[in-house]
């Protein structure tokens, strides 16, 4: 009888492993015959080494990295990272985690219109700040300079996205995720609004390799998303931000609403809702009829002097950096601090606890103690990063009586 049970249930996975090909056979026919020929079809996906569960799976290439980005211990820590304001007790305040959502859902809903690969743009957007320390482009800052003096070049979000997602999940094997989705996390920061985004030359791993080096010691080398959905999630991530800062800066106090300059105002609104309905309504309307993708030129500026405006009113704004010089001293001293367990090998420390030895032989083998404190200190929640250095540079409270320590 179990002989017969164990037959059955050996035939029945291999109907099922025969009908989900059938089913992902059909879903590639309709994706091919659906989509815009300037497209990304999931068929093309490349990936870096052979995966047995993409090749099984029904799902379609980009639908498997977005489940894979979206189930990372990565994107899991997005939720206590910072997008703009730090060190705030306000729950309304757009943390890192909910800005890559509306930017997948600006991605995918204007891509919807333009046939674009909804998966891909998903992926990539749910991606695409993966890298960014704690403290956003400040925090990204201070710990760029740490880098930069131990040999490593530019500290980037971007590059460190993209080794986040290769050489640390799962225990330094890496995501094994289409170098589609990778490209598009490695080209989407940059300001990219001065003219139509067109995609660039279709790349090899080697060659992406290649500009991975090339940008971490050039900072200002331009990098062009190989995909028309790179360049897709690449324009949604301002979309979604410029609005939505600006109403987190009307909801603290910083600036009114009345005080948005007169073009902003008349050309995109003056609340995010509107702003982003506008915004990516002239973004479909401009692109449906060209090679690239942009915003047609009086949006263009409209947009510019809303970032430009953004950028005088609210990030250097001295109430939000008023703090910033102390964050910058602790990345310091915690780079320093924990650079040298690292060297001594000092098992005791987090960079051990929490980090190294959760860590495979191939990322061991293959990076130096500058480069550990680099990759733990750019996963660190904020809240992981003030505990951290709680910990390390202030005094702990001594027991009651040190009879309870003996």
């Amino acid at each position: 009888m179990f002989f017969l049970a164990e037959i059955y249930i050996k035939f029945y996975i291999i109907s099922m492993t025969v009908l989900l090909k059938q089913v992902r056979e059909e879903m590639e026919r309709l994706e091919a015959g659906q989509l815009s020929p300037r497209a990304c079809k999931s068929i093309q996906a490349l990936r870096r080494r052979p995966d047995a569960t993409a090749a099984g799976d029904f799902r379609l290439n980009f639908a498997l990295d977005s489940d894979r980005v979206l189930h990372s211990l990565a994107y899991t820590r997005y939720i206590d990272k910072t997008q703009v304001f730090s060190l705030l007790d306000n729950e309304h305040i757009t943390h890192r985690v909910l800005h890559v959502q509306l930017v997948s859902k600006i991605a995918r809903g204007a891509g919807r219109v333009l046939n674009l690969n909804q998966d891909l743009l998903e992926a990539i957007s749910l991606a695409h700040d993966i890298g960014h320390p704690p403290f956003g482009h400040e925090g990204e800052g201070y710990l760029s300079l740490k880098c930069q003096e131990h040999g490593l070049g530019f500290f980037q979000h971007n590059l460190a996205g993209v080794n986040a997602l290769e050489r640390l999940e799962k225990q330094g094997r890496g995501l094994n995720l289409s170098l589609q989705v990778l490209d598009g996390v490695l080209g989407h920061d940059g300001e990219a609004l001065l003219e139509d985004l067109l995609p660039g030359a279709d790349r090899s791993f080697s060659q992406f390799d290649d500009l991975l080096a090339r940008k971490a010691f050039d900072a200002r080398l331009k990098i062009v998303p190989m995909t028309l959905e790179g360049c897709l999630v690449r324009l949604a991530d301002s979309v979604a931000y410029a609005g939505r800062d600006m109403e987190d800066a009307i909801l603290l106090g910083l600036i009114k609403r009345e005080e948005l300059p007169a073009p902003v105002k008349e050309v995109l609104g003056q609340s995010n809702g509107t702003i982003v309905y506008r915004l990516v309504s002239d973004l479909i309307a401009h692109s449906l009829e060209q090679e690239g993708i942009g915003f047609s030129p009086p949006v263009r500026r409209a947009l510019l002097l809303l970032k430009d405006f953004n950028r005088a009113r609210i990030y250097k704004n001295p109430l939000v950096c008023a703090q910033h010089h102390k964050i910058k001293d602790l990345f310091a001293r915690l780079f320093d601090a924990l650079l040298a367990d690292a060297r001594r090998e000092n098992k005791n420390s987090i960079i051990y606890k929490d980090f190294l030895d959760n860590m495979g032989d191939a990322y061991l083998d293959a990076s130096t103690p500058p480069m550990r404190v680099r990759d733990f200190m750019a996963g660190m929640t904020d809240s992981y990063f003030i505990r951290a250095c709680r910990d390390l540079f202030m005094p702990a409270r001594l027991p009651r009586s040190f009879a309870d320590t003996v």
